[in-house]
């Protein structure tokens, strides 16, 4: 599964100067490289741009000025369609545009050409099977025939994850993929990427999250924000410190390992004087 890094060992490569909407700036003086053997995670406080960033990435907003390369395809001169077909997401986005009835194949099966259209009017047997082997990968092969209304928030996670992976992309976008889960169900979700992470061949991963305590233990490198600007960048071991975290929350607060994970403890004296 996955497509391997592009010729330039760089699975994207972006600078984005300025991102902007009509009544506000989001993104601003952001350089970043991903490496073929490298999983990302971006954390920052609410409102720091993580999710428009990884929409960026997945080529649904474009900079205002800059320049991006993903999977060694420049925006601008390839056709984003066709991109974002290479490209897995996994997004609470996407289940708020399906329906309680559909069946998990047919959402998985949407993931071959980037819909949410529920499954494929003429699906091979090719096709198929790249659906049970998505669902098998995550251990999930057993709820291919149920409706997606009758799973709970982890089992649907899964589903997602499998749709993403059902393309074979070589990089998978996960936006605050442990959001609604309960701490069983989240362990449970964490162990999955953490397997799908050490297959052969597997996608990059890149996660948003604002917990530190939900980066899982394989994930490589960091990226830190905080008001649409990099606080700090590069590996995990070197940018997970307690002085970053403290410029990237802006609240005093100490960071320590806790066994392969990570643990953010808050200065609660100074939560306290910031309300």
């Amino acid at each position: 599964m996955g497509m391997g890094a592009e010729s330039d060992g760089h699975v994207l490569d972006l600078e984005i100067e300025l991102l902007r909407t009509p009544d506000r700036e989001i993104l601003r003086g952001i350089s970043w490289r991903v490496g073929g053997d490298e999983h990302w995670a971006i954390v920052g406080p609410n409102g720091a741009g993580k999710t428009t960033l990884l929409r960026v990435l997945a080529g649904y907003v474009w900079p205002s000025r800059g320049r991006v390369t993903v999977l060694g395809k420049r925006f601008g001169s390839y056709d984003l369609r066709e991109l974002r077909k290479e490209i897995g997401v996994v997004s609470l986005a996407i289940l708020d545009r399906l329906q309680p009835w559909e069946q998990v194949r047919g959402v998985v099966e949407s993931g071959l050409d980037g819909t949410t259209g529920g499954a494929l009017s003429a699906a091979t047997e090719e096709q198929r099977a790249r659906v049970r082997d998505a669902l098998a990968a995550i251990g999930a092969e057993g709820l291919i025939e149920r409706d997606l209304g009758t799973l709970s928030q982890g089992e649907r996670q899964r589903v997602l994850i499998a749709r993403a992976l059902v393309g074979r992309p070589a990089l998978v976008l996960l936006d605050e993929p442990c959001a609604g889960l309960d701490p069983v169900a989240r362990e449970r979700f964490l162990a999955d990427l953490a397997r799908l992470a050490a297959r052969a061949g597997a996608p990059r991963l890149v996660l948003v999250t604002h917990h530190v305590e939900e980066i899982p233990a394989f994930v490589t490198h960091l990226l830190t924000l905080r008001d649409g600007r990099v606080v700090a960048s590069g590996p995990i071991e070197s940018v997970m410190t307690s002085d970053v975290m403290r410029r990237t929350f802006d609240v005093p607060c100490r960071v320590e390992r806790d066994g392969a994970r990570w643990r953010l403890t808050l200065d609660g004296a100074a939560v306290d004087a910031a309300r």
